[in-house]
């Protein structure tokens, strides 16, 4: 569904045969994994001629998990592997999921690629600039098909949004309102594993990767989205879904500034993550400072309605991805405009194409718009078109993350450097490593 044209030479010589299967391995049998990844899969598999024949996991237990309900549900053998080292040295897949916390995506994006595995990558696709750059390089040079997981790129909805405001008759957008809301005190926390996670039966130094060497601590294993610099919660979580969509339908690749307040207001459990986010950001092209618009963010995890919202306002009216209804409301009406010697632009009543709705849950299941951008992968794994959600998707919501997490963590107004390539705070390049939480 809504694949995007073009193959590149290096990426043509990988075109797998209609009738070869594809290979399918699992990198983290995680919540996310189970819940959705798998009914998701599962929808599309025998259509598309693909299977799951591996599992890689540190902790002996999920590996033992995944490998036997996987194998319930293809009614093939699947192997267990220790470490994604010992599932690439085998040689059994074409292409991964990977669904593992969400400091080490992009290095374990940047392992598929090397080796020769096409990827479906969650997101957040990074967490800092570092791990951005070498992942979009890796995937770049290699040519391998990467779907990041922002699967309302794959929603009939917001497909049909962006083809209205890039049409121009929406008019230039001079707001964008973001919200994630919800009352859910046990978001994120794993109470009953804490329990059985011990260090012996996983491997702690693996799993902390690049970050600074802790002592073991199975809630920064388990609830690592509430723990920086594992995570940073908020942002990588909710965030980086809807400023995805701003990208998208703007075509800026990332904010021009960033400013952040955030704390832990309610949830006083010994997470280093907020609870609690305001951000606001300015939107336009480099080079015209008089052109562009704002966009806000906003979320917390107390007094919330589990509707998260997207509404993009011009002077004409509003586009609003919670109703999918475009119109007028807001917008300058024909007697203003007259007396201001202007001419009004009200926008028509419309409603969007919708058979998606997002899911705000903690546990979305094998929602309609997953299952599209499961199913759009897969397709793309075989056509070597690129997807939905093609890698540099990835890199700009990770830009605008990791300049939240700066102006929040720094005080500072955060920007981007487009030479380095770096996020600026108060003048100096934003170190993530400094940052104790």
């Amino acid at each position: 569904m809504f694949t995007k044209t073009g193959l590149s030479a290096k990426s043509y010589k990988r075109v797998i045969g209609a009738n070869d299967r594809v290979r399918v391995g699992v990198v983290g049998f995680s919540d996310r994994h189970r819940s959705s990844h798998m009914p998701c899969f599962m929808n599309h598999y025998k259509e598309l001629n693909f299977e799951v024949v591996a599992v890689s996991d540190i902790w002996n237990r999920r590996r033992e998990e995944g490998a036997a309900i996987w194998k319930e549900k293809m009614q093939n053998d699947v192997k267990a592997y220790r470490n994604n080292e010992e599932l690439y040295g085998s040689k059994t897949v074409d292409a991964v999921f990977v669904s593992t916390a969400d400091f080490q995506h992009a290095r374990h994006c940047i392992e598929a690629v090397h080796a020769g595995c096409d990827a479906y990558v969650e997101k957040p696709f990074a967490e800092t600039m570092e791990d951005a750059r070498a992942a979009l390089k890796a995937v770049k040079e290699t040519g391998k098909i990467v779907q990041i997981g922002s699967q309302r790129r794959s929603g009939a909805n917001y497909h049909a949004a962006d083809e209205f405001i890039k049409s121009g008759k929406f008019g230039p957008i001079t707001m964008v309102e973001l919200t994630w809301n919800v009352n859910q005190p046990g978001r994120w926390r794993r109470p009953d594993l804490l329990k059985v996670l011990k260090e012996q039966d996983t491997d702690w130094k693996r799993f902390i990767m690049n970050r600074p060497y802790e002592n073991f601590d199975p809630r920064k294993y388990l609830e690592f989205r509430l723990f920086w610099p594992y995570s940073s919660g908020l942002v990588g979580q909710w965030m980086s879904h809807q400023i995805d969509t701003v990208h998208w339908f703007s075509g800026l690749k990332h904010p021009r500034s960033v400013v952040a307040n955030g704390g832990i207001y309610k949830w006083k459990d010994g997470r280093r993550n907020w609870d609690t986010l305001m951000a606001a950001f300015d939107y336009g092209p480099e080079n015209d400072p008089s052109a562009g618009f704002q966009v806000t963010f906003g979320a917390r995890m107390h007094n919330g309605d589990d509707d998260p919202a997207e509404i993009y306002y011009s002077n004409g009216g509003e586009l609003n991805l919670i109703t999918n209804k475009i119109s007028p409301k807001g917008g300058l009406k024909e007697k203003e405009a007259a007396a201001m010697g202007m001419k009004a632009n009200l926008l028509p009543q419309l409603s969007l194409a919708n058979t998606e709705r997002v899911v705000s849950s903690a546990n979305t299941g094998g929602d309609i718009l997953t299952s599209n951008h499961v199913r759009n992968w897969m397709e793309c794994v075989r056509s070597r078109k690129q997807p939905n959600a093609p890698v540099e998707a990835g890199y700009s919501h990770s830009i605008a993350n990791i300049m939240t997490n700066a102006a929040v963590h720094t005080g500072y107004k955060a920007t981007f450097d487009e030479a380095t390539q770096e996020v600026m705070a108060n003048g100096k390049v934003f170190k993530w490593g400094e940052i104790k939480g």
